[in-house]
């Protein structure tokens, strides 16, 4: 697998989570509190400006789905390891509302999440 190039929305920024699979894995299925092994890139939904990336670090994050963000923990169930995943994440399913203390609070995220083993 190869950092993925986020193709973007058009028009608006929505106000719902939306999850499409750009890839369908044919693994294990990940679940809602389950674990999750990772690699992911995530950019602004308005200016495209790359915030984090578990690809430049080299190595994919393990986490519990639990304590991540709800548009995670809503967006990620039902997929399977070897699929890759565009969540498009409005602001109350990321990190709250503008001016939350978050420097990414009131931004519209998006994400291309790629399962590599669940947990």
């Amino acid at each position: 697998m190869t950092k993925p190039e986020i193709e973007f929305p058009q028009g608006p920024a929505p106000t719902e989570l939306v999850a499409t699979d750009i890839t369908v894995g044919e693994g294990a299925e990940a679940v809602a509190g389950g674990i999750v092994d990772v690699h992911y890139v995530g950019v602004e939904f308005e200016t495209g400006e790359e915030f984090d990336s578990s690809w430049n670090r080299g190595q994919s994050a393990n986490f519990p789905l639990d304590r991540l963000i709800p548009g995670w923990q809503e967006g990620i169930p039902g997929m399977k390891v070897g699929g890759r995943r565009q969540l498009v994440v409005p602001p109350l399913l990321a990190y709250g509302p503008e001016g939350a203390g978050h420097r990414l609070s009131g931004k519209t995220l998006v994400f291309v999440i790629d399962l590599l083993g669940v947990g």
